[in-house]
């Protein structure tokens, strides 16, 4: 019986998945094992800690596994890959497959078939896949650079907002909310918090600017609206960009959605969906979000 690992590599937190050729048999979840979110060591603790938990569960020895599909941000960064590489190979026995976390998602939106998913989490990125099985990506060039629509860049953009409200005299809840959720107690205090090296976690604020939207906060939502039509963007870029083929002048694509932002912040999903279907009327979008895990198992399970 052959048997198979399914790895999910989230920024803070990784999935595992253990198969066999037909059935899920256990999973658990384990902190990040990603080395550009944190050290070796702690890395190597997260992934030693999770493995054992998935053999205890399961009954599995991971010395028994045929083969391991990997799914990862920065699947292409030297740091990455290589750690992957010599962690698993140390505690895993069989194959490995190292893939990024979008095409893993797209395989568990649509096995082998066309279609564009958004991933928006802590980061964001946009992939695409055409009928000829070419992947192609927009975004994804981390905190600094992009990361449309994920926690991070809403978090980032609404402090942004706020101090730009406080500039215009123009009331806003966001002020509360950003004083609570980092537990300081001025405006002086968020400045220099703000503006720490290294920077805080951005991503924190996220919850708090969907709550104070939800209560009609006027700042708050144009900034997750905001976020939501530059995902739409790059979607819109990716659709365009397999459509300049001629064999696929006139296709587009499904949509489908995973991430933490797009499960759980309606505004951003919401916008991103309302702004391409404007520029492809009558898009299908499949409904709630996808489990990338699922795919990197499909991947896993057919060995490539």
């Amino acid at each position: 019986m052959s048997l198979f690992l399914a790895v999910d590599a989230g920024g803070t937190k990784t999935d595992y998945l253990v198969a066999d050729d037909t059935s899920v048999l256990a999973r658990v979840r384990g902190g990040t094992i990603k080395r550009m979110r944190a050290n070796a060591e702690t890395t190597a603790q997260n992934l030693e800690q999770a493995l054992a938990e998935l053999a205890a569960v399961s009954g599995i020895s991971m010395q028994s596994i045929t083969r391991t599909c990997i799914g990862t941000a920065g699947e292409t960064v030297p740091l990455v890959v290589d750690w992957l590489r010599d962690s698993f190979g140390k505690h895993v026995s069989g194959g490995l497959i190292l893939l990024g976390d979008v095409e893993i998602a797209l395989d568990a939106a649509f096995p082998g078939q066309p279609g564009v998913v958004v991933l928006a989490g802590t980061g964001s990125n946009v992939a695409a896949r055409d009928g000829n099985g070419v992947v192609t990506t927009a975004g994804g060039w981390g905190p600094a650079l992009a990361d449309q629509g994920s926690g991070h860049r809403i978090g980032l953009e609404a402090l942004r907002a706020l101090f730009l409200s406080i500039d215009e005299e123009r009331p806003t809840r966001l002020l509360a909310a950003v004083l609570q959720l980092w537990h300081l107690g001025s405006v002086e205090e968020i400045v220099a918090f703000a503006n720490t090296i290294p920077a805080p976690d951005f991503s924190q604020l996220a919850k708090g600017v969907l709550r104070v939207a939800q209560e009609g906060d006027a700042v708050a939502q144009a900034v997750l609206e905001k976020e939501g039509a530059d995902l739409a963007y790059l979607a819109c870029l990716l659709i365009a960009r397999m459509r300049k083929s001629p064999s696929h002048a006139s296709l587009v694509p499904p949509l489908a959605f995973t991430g933490s932002i797009m499960e759980n912040v309606l505004p951003v999903r919401s916008a991103l969906v309302a702004a391409v279907d404007r520029e492809y009327p009558g898009i299908a979008t499949l409904d709630g979000v996808v489990d990338p895990i699922a795919g990197a198992l499909w991947r896993a399970r057919r060995g490539y």
